[in-house]
């Protein structure tokens, strides 16, 4: 080490020596020659000195030069020694990464210089310089001494003294303020979501859970707006419908966080804490509000929130009541106090055991707060619902005392006296023990003594005799040999919503365990109607979910299936496909796999069980929202098999057409030509190993790309139509020529024998209009399970039939026998044949044939359109508001009924044959609302064939009706017109908006702002025209509007949009407002658009936000690749680039944000065929730098980007905001 410094100390003392005798003798300025030459001179024993260092000794060899420089006082000398030092860099001897040591004040003057070497040579290290630089500026006090000042003065040699690298620090910030616009959205902190039940959220909306910052990428000077708290776009999503779940995606909240790992979220709390003090300021101006205004929707919804996010410890409860406290002070804001102490109550009722009394006194300071009453307040009509909010005060103080007792608390409070009347009231009504159901009191009662098992037995107990019955009386139910408990109406959806969370959770537990026990007992009398509707009325509500929905789902149907009672498992499966609405995709998608296990099970290998099976999984496939498939389906991609049907052909594909429609609407295959590597192709192999099957061209022309190459590589060979003919004709002749009847019965019906049963029959009643007695002991002995195989293959000996009919008599024969073997026979319900017709794979001239059968089957009798027009005129889709619905229901099924097991062959045969088979109970299924989810199916089937799609009018004409019925009335709408996007016309999706919309009563209106979609000029036109009505703030919320439904609507609709945009920007003039609107309309498109479009073109649109919304990185390289080839078209039509630096800039912070050198190889590529100046800027992309590094010219260290740049950006560019 002394060895090293004694040279050293002798190399530049000699040098400074030169330096010194240097200037003795010249008079004049230096030329640049000369000053080089000199340079060099002076490195040459350095140059041989630093070649016999050690590795180690290098950086202790640097320091001490920097110390030495630092002893110098001759500017001169400071200016040679760094120049000597630069020249070592350019010249490679010492490593550029040794100047982040350089961090005295004198360095100032040669910053830009170091910064610009350190660009070239080692630009990685940019960061860390400046970091050193911009800390040593920071110790500089604000105010200095006299003496400071000089030496600050002295620094103007440098030509940059220190109050000016201020500016230029800025100046260099504001060149990358372009790549930030780039980087961001126009009106970003105007954007809107539209929220949903389903949960299934893309990363848009996070939100920093501390902040509520949107989560930025990379240190650009993004727009001041996008640092701000985004506490608007929070309370939107809070206010809306089944918001939990993209609230908790949102801000990054886990509910499966173990209990001692939950945090708390501040902000949350907050924006809380502000719905309540903005429902209690609508409240205070609600002219109708004693009888339940429009906020009351607000507050019920505020009920719910506060139970979820409190319960899982987001949010907390005495510090919300301290803050309402707090902000509701000296407000005057009372006229909405019973609501928010009901609120208030929902939480405490079903928690205050298990927490501390504490923990809920502070309400007690917001009862001083809102109730200044010196006199009792008096007892409100026990008969209208808002009695129960009336006495939610008193019902808090009861809960308080109670607890206080159990704790043997010192902090018990006594009742205030404005609540004595109402205390009284509550003792009195507890001391009657026959209640009655007219009024609120059994509510009130419950909601008061829920904590108390003493008091709570008597209210619960006459809620439960209510819809138990009495268990003496006995109703019949649809069917044969059914009966059930007496009572038929239900509990009011009034009155539940008039209990408290605790006291429903007391209730739905009391039912669950009443139904567990009955299924353990295997009563032969089935449930009461009343206890059946009432308990699908409690799973909706989300705030009862562990005890409700969740233990529906995981224990109640596991239980009554392992105790085998079958009849309350039908009722269970009814429940869920008749009357639970807006349940998470995850509980539907586990009973999916629920219902594939119970159908292997050798016990629902009968009719009605079956079809209730089959039919439920139907519903649950097809009512899947897009957006849900994916992240459902990949939770069991270790075990496909148990989301998957091992023998049902139809529930398989239903699958297939929603795995096509899913990906149409989320693309989820970008980037990729096959299902090889994604997480699908496992589900459709499984699929292919336990039901090969095809699919129609037709259809599968509207399958995305990888599914369309899937099914084409795993092609099916398939039976041709003249062996199907030629076999059915061969069992034909072995049925009439055997006669022994056990041997027929075997041969027919043994498994393993040709499903060609139902054709015979049709060639018995085709030919002799009769049906033998054998003919119905093959089929019960078929079983339910295997009969499908025969529907299947009866389906396509159907349309063999009908296309070799001569027509006329013949034809009109076929129809008979065909609606024979439907409602006069029963051998197959009319949803199952129709579901196998609609399923088929036929090509051509047999798949209109086939369509024809199914409109023939639907309209030709009127048995089918009497049944949908009685049911239509008759119910109401409310069923949630009637009591009477079991009245109805039963006059339906005694004009109408279901016949399962083939009871009108059973009557038509000779002798005929008693029906032993009972009924399991039917409390709200037909067969107009098992066709629904086929209805369905049925519409994308004509649609996909043009020919034939004209043909809907008339199927919506008579049966339409039914869709007023249907769970996801406009989900349907929208995706069937997603996935027949590529339909030949249009048409037909909006003959079903028009009839769908007409026949719910919904305003013209609506149809009319739909229809005009269907041509972009029609949007822009109607914006145009309602802008003058419409304020300039607002315009943003109007422009995402239009980007929310123009991409929630297929690619014909916005492939305009898309088309006008490009032709905008490839236009030489970009100045007229029509132009500037349309790019500013496509800014909100792009945010919203789930599928990505790359356009040939250059960086106008923010395409990098779809690169932070999705993980895919097959799509991050598809997009980056896309914006180098834009590039380079651009680069080679013109002969010079405005704004190269923001382009270059963005290209940078793609590759370190995103990309990194994922695309690096087809990017190298690319950039050697870019123009120079192009090609300079880019070198550190790719390893391009290290073929040219001689190539920097002088001014390359005036340039704010990592290369050169002649022009500067001007201040406003048209991506500013």
């Amino acid at each position: 080490m002394v060895q090293m410094e004694t040279q050293l100390q002798s190399i530049f003392e000699e040098v400074v020596r030169q330096i010194i005798d240097f200037c003795s003798y010249r008079m004049f300025m230096d030329t640049p020659e000369d000053e080089k030459t000199k340079l060099i001179s002076c490195l040459g024993a350095f140059r041989q000195f630093w070649g016999g260092l050690s590795q180690e000794s290098h950086e202790q060899c640097i320091q001490w030069i920097v110390k030495f420089i630092h002893g110098q006082h001759s500017p001169k000398r400071i200016s040679f020694l760094y120049d000597c030092l630069a020249m070592a860099v350019e010249t490679g001897l010492l490593p550029p990464r040794y100047y982040i040591i350089l961090k005295p004040l004198n360095v100032l003057a040669n910053t830009w210089i170091l910064l610009s070497l350190y660009l070239f040579f080692f630009y990685q290290g940019v960061r860390d310089l400046l970091k050193v630089i911009l800390e040593k500026i920071l110790t500089i006090p604000n105010t200095v001494s006299s003496a400071v000042v000089q030496q600050l003065l002295a620094a103007r040699e440098g030509k940059l003294p220190h109050w000016l690298l201020g500016n230029l620090v800025s100046d260099f910030v504001d060149t990358f303020r372009p790549t930030a616009r780039i980087n961001s959205i126009c009106g970003r902190c105007s954007l809107l979501p539209v929220v949903n039940n389903s949960g299934a959220i893309c990363n848009s909306w996070k939100l920093d859970p501390a902040t509520l910052r949107f989560p930025l990428k990379g240190l650009l000077p993004y727009d001041k707006d996008l640092f701000e708290p985004q506490t608007a776009l929070l309370r939107y999503v809070l206010e809306q419908p089944y918001s939990r779940d993209m609230v908790c995606n949102m801000l990054g909240l886990n509910k499966q966080v173990l209990y001692y790992h939950k945090q708390r979220c501040p902000v949350l709390e907050d924006q809380l804490v502000d719905l309540v003090v903005y429902a209690m300021e609508r409240s205070e101006t609600e002219e109708k509000f004693d009888d339940g205004g429009t906020s009351q929707l607000l507050w019920q919804h505020l009920s719910s929130q506060l139970i979820f996010f409190v319960l899982f410890q987001f949010a907390s409860f005495p510090h919300m009541v301290l803050s309402l406290h707090q902000k509701l002070a000296g407000r005057g804001l009372i006229k909405g106090r019973d609501h928010l102490m009901w609120v208030l109550l929902q939480f405490i009722s079903g928690s205050i055991q298990k927490n501390a009394l504490a923990d809920f006194l502070p309400v007690m300071k917001l009862f001083d707060l809102l109730y200044p009453e010196k006199e009792c307040i008096p007892v409100p009509d026990i008969n209208k619902p808002q009695s129960t909010h009336a006495f939610a005060m008193t019902c808090i103080w009861i809960h308080l005392n109670r607890k206080a007792q159990n704790d043997n608390s010192t902090l018990q409070i006594p009742i205030p006296h404005s609540l004595k009347f109402h205390h009284e009231f509550l003792q009195q009504s507890l001391r009657n023990k026959s209640l009655q159901m007219n009024d609120y009191k059994i509510a009130l009662l419950c909601n008061a003594y829920s904590t108390n098992s003493e008091c709570f037995t008597l209210p619960m107990g006459a809620l439960v005799e209510t819809i138990y019955g009495n268990g003496i009386m006995r109703i019949p139910l649809p069917g044969t040999s059914c009966l059930a408990s007496a009572s038929i109406t239900p509990l009011p959806m009034n009155l539940l919503d008039s209990l408290t969370v605790h006291a429903k959770m007391s209730l739905i537990h009391s039912i669950a365990t009443r139904v567990i026990k009955l299924a353990h007992a295997k009563s032969s009398v089935a449930l009461a109607p009343a206890l059946v509707e009432t308990y699908s009325r409690l799973l909706v509500y989300m705030e009862i979910e562990s005890l409700g929905i969740k233990g529906f789902i995981s224990q109640l149907l596991p239980t009554v299936f392992k105790s085998h009672a079958w009849g309350i498992l039908h009722t269970l499966l009814e429940m869920f496909s008749y009357r639970m609405h807006h349940i998470q995709p995850h509980y539907r998608v586990q009973l999916l796999s629920h219902l594939h296990t119970l159908a292997a099970v050798a016990q629902t290998n009968q009719n009605q069980l079956h079809l209730c099976v089959e039919s439920t999984a139907l519903r649950l496939i097809t009512a899947l929202g897009s957006s849900e498939v994916q992240p459902q389906f990949t939770r069991f991609l270790s075990d496909p098999k148990t989301v998957l049907s091992a023998e049902s052909e139809e529930l398989n594909r239903a699958l297939i057409l929603t795995l096509a429609r899913a990906t149409h609407v989320t693309d989820f295959f970008t980037g990729s030509d096959s299902i090889q590597g994604t997480w699908c192709k496992d589900i459709l192999q499984t699929i292919m190993s336990f039901t090969p099957h095809n699919w129609a061209s037709h259809t599968l022309s509207c399958f995305p790309g990888p599914l369309q190459a899937f099914f084409k590589q795993n092609n099916v060979p398939q039976e041709s139509r003249f062996n199907l003919k030629k076999n059915v004709e061969e069992e034909y002749r072995k049925w009439k020529s055997m006669t022994n009847e056990n041997d027929i019965i075997t041969h027919f019906s043994i498994q393993g024998s040709p499903p060609l049963f139902l054709c015979l029959l049709w060639k018995m009643l085709l030919d002799t209009d009769h049906i033998n007695q054998i003919g119905y002991r093959v089929l019960e002995r078929i079983g339910a399970r295997a009969l499908v195989a025969h529907v299947r293959t009866f389906a396509d000996f159907l349309v063999y039939e009908f296309s070799t009919s001569a027509g006329g008599q013949q034809l009109n024969k076929c129809i008979e026998i065909l609606n024979d073997m439907v409602w006069k026979y029963n051998i197959v319900t009319l949803d199952r044949l129709i579901l196998c017709l609609a399923m088929r794979s036929h090509e051509g001239n047999e798949a209109q044939v086939c369509y024809f059968i199914i409109q023939l089957l639907l309209l030709k009798p009127n048995d089918f359109r009497n049944r949908v027009s009685d049911f239509v005129k008759e119910n109401s889709p409310e069923h949630w508001l009637q009591n009477d619905w079991h009245t109805k229901h039963m006059n339906y099924h005694k004009k109408y009924p279901e016949k399962l097991y083939f009871e009108g062959l059973a009557e038509q045969v000779d002798p005929p044959v008693q029906i032993q088979s009972p009924y399991l109970p039917i409390y709200f299924g037909n067969v107009c609302l098992r066709f629904l989810p086929v209805f369905d199916i049925v519409i994308h089937r004509f649609l996909e064939l043009y020919p034939v799609s004209k043909s809907l009018e008339t199927l919506l004409d008579h049966l339409g009706g039914l869709y007023k019925f249907h769970g996801e009335l406009f989900q349907i709408l929208i995706l069937s017109n997603t996935y027949m996007s590529k339909m030949r016309s249009p048409i037909p999706v909006f003959l079903l908006a028009s009839f769908i919309l007409c026949r719910q009563n919904y305003c013209l209106s609506v149809f009319i702002h739909i229809k005009c979609f269907c041509n972009f000029t029609f949007v822009f036109f109607s914006s145009t025209c309602s802008q003058p009505l419409v304020p300039r703030e607002n315009i943003t919320a109007w422009m995402n509007a239009i980007g929310l439904i123009i991409t929630a609507l297929p690619e014909p609709y916005w492939i305009v949009l898309h088309d006008r945009i490009v032709s905008v920007i490839s236009s030489l003039r970009m100045s007229l407002y029509k132009d500037i609107m349309q790019i500013s309309v496509s800014y909100f498109l792009v945010f919203h658009i789930k599928k990505v479009y790359i356009v040939d073109s250059i960086f106008s649109l923010p395409f990098v936000h779809q690169m932070k919304m999705c993980l895919n990185r097959s799509l991050h390289i598809l997009i980056g690749v896309a914006f180098y080839d834009m590039l380079l078209n651009v680069d080679q039509c013109s002969t010079h680039l405005n704004y190269m630096d923001p382009i270059c800039d963005f290209l940078y912070h793609m590759k370190y944000m995103f990309t990194g050198d994922s695309m690096k190889e087809q990017v190298e590529k690319i950039i050697c065929n870019l123009k120079p100046a192009l090609k300079l800027r880019l070198r550190f992309i790719t390893h391009i730098s290290k073929m040219e590094p001689a190539a920097v010219p002088p001014q390359a260290i005036n340039s704010g980007s990592p290369a050169p740049q002649s022009n500067q950006v001007p201040a406003s560019l048209p991506v500013t905001q």
